[in-house]
């Protein structure tokens, strides 16, 4: 009885501890965030603003985000918080998307714009062949777990 305590204690703790790197990893290797300057030059040149908010359908307390995007006509800017979380992608959408169901359904519709590997602010370059006009939601999405984190409508 003493062994089977122990081996359910140590799976216990392994399962834990494995949760707890993989919600802190990427908190640990994030690179600099951009700079406020560099994200103000975006937000003063916004064709678009639009705001990412904590009660999505699939938002949780561990996929989620807020905070204010703003979009150029060369990059988009995010200056808020997104909950913690590894291989983060930035996606623009033709329609309002807000579940992971959704998202798979229409996901061949969208243009991934790049990485989110900072979780407080970012600036991403836009595709230059990206047609803006297009497009009318912003998505944070982690590609690893297929988790939706946040979206925004910005028209």
């Amino acid at each position: 009885m003493k062994k089977i305590g122990l081996l359910f204690t140590h799976l216990v703790c392994g399962v834990l501890g494995f949760a707890l790197g993989v919600y802190a990893l990427p908190i640990l290797i994030q690179p600099d965030s951009p700079s406020m300057d560099s994200v103000e030059m975006v937000t003063n040149n916004a064709i678009y603003t639009a705001t990412f908010q904590r009660d999505r359908k699939d938002s949780d307390f561990l996929h989620w985000g807020e905070g204010s995007v703003s979009i150029s006509d060369q990059q988009i800017a995010f200056v808020g918080e997104l909950a913690p979380g590894p291989d983060y992608k930035l996606y623009l959408s033709p329609n309002f998307i807000e579940t992971e169901k959704d998202f798979n359904e229409q996901k061949h519709t969208m243009a991934q714009v790049g990485d989110v590997k900072t979780f407080d602010r970012f600036a991403l370059n836009l595709p230059h062949e990206l047609d803006l006009s297009q497009y009318n939601t912003v998505i944070v999405w982690c590609e690893t777990f297929g988790e939706f984190i946040t979206s925004a409508r910005f028209k």
